[in-house]
């Protein structure tokens, strides 16, 4: 069994893709219902799993085309307590599905992963609010507590890293981190910003990411940015802290989180348009590694941030 835990390949540089926004392509292009966003409740059936082997099959398969690295990124971005109480899952069956999607990256790590495509199983934790809104902000304390009994079951199961996504306001990201320290796994934080390039809670990316580390003793591995259009985010990157970011799963959509919460219908974007504006920020910035999308992308965007960024050969 590979296991890449604290010897992360992509921290020795990349490029690794990953996939595209999962809900976003399960709601809109595949007509599933899917309440609150939880694609992981498609792990109850046969169906539902096969769905999401056959999303994960099509991503990672760019990546064994380009010949790059791939993140499988659990399908668990919504598997936290409160909201598998709004879906009537137990903590027993919370678990277990937890249990079980990281199962399936394992699964599909052995079927796909190649000499020229190392895979990376990385156990996604969401946000304990709305992936758009801040709301009520936990302690580090508390934001610890809620998300260690998830994290300590990706470790259970070998996942090689945990990646905090969408995170909204820093105590929870602190929290998190401290909860994958004390798993021992290394930790990814993936901020999320307004169109004005600040956080939710109006912290700057630079404040956001200074503060978790000067709290963790710089402990994760890096740092990424997501569920944002880089138009968002890209005149905020500026100065050597940039160089802890080191990924970025950016929108389809120039909409804010305000207007993506109430569109009916899906903005896509310009694949090939997004694929440029990723080429432009890595030739800035070469040190980015992980590449992928966020709400509204597809495959479609991950083939062309793939080619713009001159991963295929």
């Amino acid at each position: 069994m590979v296991k890449y835990r604290n010897r992360l390949p992509q921290l020795a540089g990349g490029p690794f893709l990953t996939d595209g926004g999962l809900e976003t392509t399960l709601v809109f292009h595949d007509g599933i219902d899917l309440p609150h966003f939880a694609a992981f409740d498609l792990l109850k059936d046969e169906a539902g799993t096969a769905t999401l082997r056959d999303y994960y099959r099509l991503h990672a398969g760019i990546a064994l085309k380009a010949g790059t690295g791939f993140v499988l990124e659990s399908p668990t971005w919504r598997a936290s307590p409160d909201w598998g109480t709004k879906l009537g899952y137990s903590a027993n069956a919370l678990d277990a599905a937890n249990r079980v999607a990281i199962r399936l990256m394992h699964e599909l790590r052995a079927e796909l992963e190649s000499e020229r495509s190392p895979m990376v199983i990385s156990g996604c934790v969401g946000p304990r609010g709305d992936g758009y809104d801040a709301g009520k902000v936990m302690s580090p304390q508390e934001a610890e507590a809620y998300h260690a009994p998830q994290i300590r079951i990706y470790a259970e199961e070998d996942a090689d890293q945990i990646t905090a996504v969408t995170m909204t306001n820093v105590n929870e990201a602190i929290g998190v981190t401290r909860a994958a320290t004390a798993a021992g796994m290394p930790v990814v934080i993936s901020f999320t910003v307004e169109t004005d390039g600040r956080l939710p809670t109006g912290d700057t990316l630079k404040d956001a990411i200074a503060a978790v580390d000067a709290a963790t003793g710089n402990a994760p591995a890096y740092y990424m940015i997501n569920c944002a259009h880089p138009d968002h985010f890209d005149a905020a990157l500026d100065g050597d802290w940039v160089s802890r970011i080191g990924g970025i799963r950016a929108n389809a959509s120039r909409c804010s989180h305000a207007e993506l919460d109430e569109a009916e219908e899906l903005d896509a974007g310009d694949p090939k348009e997004l694929g440029s504006l990723y080429a432009a920020l890595c030739r800035r910035f070469p040190h980015f590694t992980v590449l992928g999308g966020c709400c509204g992308t597809d495959h479609r965007h991950v083939e062309e941030i793939a080619r713009a960024t001159a991963v295929f050969a």
